[in-house]
């Protein structure tokens, strides 16, 4: 029986998928909170405080502005640090320069990362709450994955869809490089591993790598 609880919300006009893992003893960790509205924010809020969550974790698998609309109020509501990648870092800061031309004009400026996050690296947030970080650039250059390998279970953001992958004519991606992520890292994975996405349903490796059509060219 898994010992950790998936729980995703779909928010902003990007769709973009927020990802909160919990465990048993809720203790609870966001993935790339997108809530802008307050009405989004107060969901998300409603499903903490309803399972009796801690929030003891937040991190950005990248930091396009659909994934990061959040990370104000997540850290200014719950007290923790965020974690990106050092190439991120940039892309972060310029989200406030460009939110407006999206329509988020009262976007709250993402704080700073408290740390940095490094690939094969492992952050443990209680026993249960094991994250192996993987840097799979392509999408964006400092793109992370985050696998739970005793679960099964991968938050891949941007990287790869259920029968699709990430854009790659934003600054920093490269389609060249988003296939080798894919490849060499992602598919390299126990095909059962089950994968939630950035945008759209959750699929398998094993799903992906049967039909997904990058394996076409």
């Amino acid at each position: 029986m898994s010992t950790v609880h998936i729980q995703t919300f779909t928010f902003n006009a990007f769709q973009e998928n927020t990802v909160v893992v919990s465990d048993v003893e809720g203790n609870a960790v966001i993935v790339d909170p997108g809530c802008y509205s307050n009405e989004e924010a107060k969901i998300l809020e409603s499903y903490i405080k309803d399972q009796k969550l801690k929030v003891v974790g937040l991190l950005n698998t990248h930091c396009h502005i659909d994934h990061v609309l959040g990370n104000h109020w997540v850290k200014t509501t719950y007290g923790v640090e965020l974690g990106i990648h050092p190439l991120e870092l940039e892309g972060l800061n310029r989200v406030k320069e460009y939110a407006h031309v999206y329509g988020f004009e009262g976007y709250a400026v993402s704080p700073e990362p408290g740390y940095f996050l490094e690939d094969q690296s492992t952050l443990s947030f209680g026993e249960s709450l094991v994250f192996q970080v993987l840097h799979t650039p392509g999408h964006s250059r400092g793109h992370v994955v985050f696998y739970l390998e005793k679960e099964g279970i991968l938050i891949n953001g941007d990287v790869l869809f259920a029968g699709s992958f990430g854009r790659t004519d934003l600054p920093g991606g490269d389609l060249a490089t988003l296939k080798k992520s894919i490849h060499e890292v992602l598919f390299t994975l126990a095909d059962e591993t089950l994968v939630y996405c950035g945008h759209g349903p959750s699929t398998s490796i094993g799903q992906e790598k049967q039909t997904n059509y990058i394996l076409q060219f």
